[in-house]
């Protein structure tokens, strides 16, 4: 098990009847070589032989990645390590990884699966603030879409606005898929700019999440309400992923979230944290079993829902957790 490459082969081709079984064997595993999360179970008085089915493993708060290296081994074998963004004095989490490469290939395999391969898009990313600092997994994401795409036009925009509308605009009627990401404020600055665009047929845009102090807080409908018009098209796309996470889910409208093979949700209940909701609505834990080397068992921030279909909606934040900068808006 402490075998990372021959956990992550075992990811690459996992099926959904055997989640459970991967997601205890982890559980196990995790339970006895995470220093933190060990002493987390023991300070709860969870004995791993009374862990036997998915809602009786105990999430750890994700606070922790804030003050504790979260890994599961030896911290030598983590030379690197994501951070998260935030605001000036913020404490911000840091994600020891074992091995970048893997995080890459994991998630452009969601991707892929979600849309379809990279060659068939270009790749512009407007991720201003996340390019301004070092250690972000967005960014490294970015970096590899745009590799992967094999387009000359990809690439990263910083705020040079002028030059990204130019750039969409030249690739209309493209036989590629223009995919513009983007985080949050910069999307809406854009949009707010007055800059004359004239969008192209073949465009997607996907928000990211994040205002990081740069405007007001606003719902999700509002934001979306204000890019639409702008680049003209029917729905904005959004990924939900943070620093803590190896995995990425991804909306193609209306903030319905499609979770890969590798992630589950199980909703807390909000009066209650250690019970799981008997309701629709509650606290997002999130099982990511490409967490294989630091905690696969995951207590966010974020408030959830599944809708009728079972699609994650995420309504936002508790109200007395910090505002970070790479998460998705307060409903």
């Amino acid at each position: 098990m402490q075998d990372f490459k021959s956990f992550s082969s075992k990811l690459s081709n996992l099926k959904s009847e055997d989640f459970e079984d991967l997601a205890l064997e982890l559980f196990q595993f995790q339970s006895q070589e995470n220093p933190i999360y060990r002493k987390y179970l023991e300070a709860r008085n969870i004995t791993t032989q009374s862990v036997k089915s998915l809602d009786q493993i105990p999430f750890l708060p994700i606070r922790f990645f804030k003050d504790h290296p979260v890994i599961s081994g030896d911290k030598a074998d983590f030379p690197d390590f994501f951070s998260s963004s935030g605001t000036t004095g913020m404490i911000t989490s840091r994600h020891y990884i074992w091995s970048e490469s893997c995080y890459l290939d994991h998630a452009q395999e969601i991707f892929e699966s979600n849309f379809s391969s990279l060659s068939n898009f270009h790749i512009l990313a407007l991720l201003p603030a996340y390019l301004e600092r070092k250690g972000s997994s967005l960014v490294s994401m970015a970096d590899h879409f745009i590799r992967e795409s094999n387009s000359s036009h990809s690439g990263f925009y910083l705020y040079n606005e002028e030059e990204l509308l130019e750039k969409m605009e030249s690739l209309a009627g493209d036989n590629r898929t223009i995919l513009l990401i983007g985080v949050t404020f910069a999307l809406l600055d854009l949009a707010e700019s007055g800059k004359k665009f004239n969008p192209p047929s073949n465009l997607i845009v996907m928000e990211t999440g994040g205002m990081k102090g740069r405007r007001k807080e606003m719902i999700r409908e509002e934001v979306h309400d204000i890019l639409k018009p702008f680049f003209e098209v029917e729905a904005i796309y959004s990924e939900y992923g943070m620093t803590e996470l190896m995995s990425q889910a991804y909306s193609k409208g209306l903030g319905k979230y499609t979770l890969p093979n590798s992630m589950r949700v199980m909703l807390r209940d909000v009066n209650d944290p250690l019970s799981i909701s008997q309701r629709s609505q509650g606290g997002i834990n999130v099982i990511d079993l490409a967490n294989f080397h630091s905690c696969a068992f995951i207590e966010t921030q974020d408030l959830g829902r599944f809708d009728e279909n079972g699609m994650l909606e995420v309504l936002g934040r508790f109200d007395n957790s910090e505002v970070r900068g790479c998460n998705l808006l307060v409903q």
